[in-house]
């Protein structure tokens, strides 16, 4: 399994937009990756900062999304974004709901 984090720095006052951005128009899009499993978006209390993870079945899968779909929901973000976000990628070791660590260790 593979992540991607996602952080961003919010306009002012703009969460609540952010939040229904990710709903209805970035969420359905993810949906639609080959690949894709989950997402799970986060904002800091104040509302200055997010961040996104989401996960993947495979690395390519997720390099493919970073490719095709990616420059698109970062035109979707850019009303509510305030600078470049940051992306990191990872190899998922653990995780409880999906049981990585049992699939791992039988590999």
């Amino acid at each position: 399994m593979f992540a991607r984090h996602v952080s961003m720095a919010l306009k002012p006052n703009s969460a609540a937009d952010f939040t229904r951005t990710m709903k209805n128009l970035i969420i359905p899009l993810l949906r639609k990756q080959k690949g894709f499993l989950e997402v799970i978006t986060l904002i800091v209390p104040d509302g200055t900062e997010a961040v996104e993870i989401s996960l993947w079945d495979q690395k390519e899968n997720a390099a493919a999304y970073y490719r095709r779909t990616y420059p698109h929901v970062l035109e979707l973000l850019a009303r509510v974004v305030e600078a470049a976000l940051e992306v990191k990628s990872y190899e998922v070791t653990n995780s409880t709901y999906h049981k990585v660590a049992a699939r791992a260790a039988a590999a």
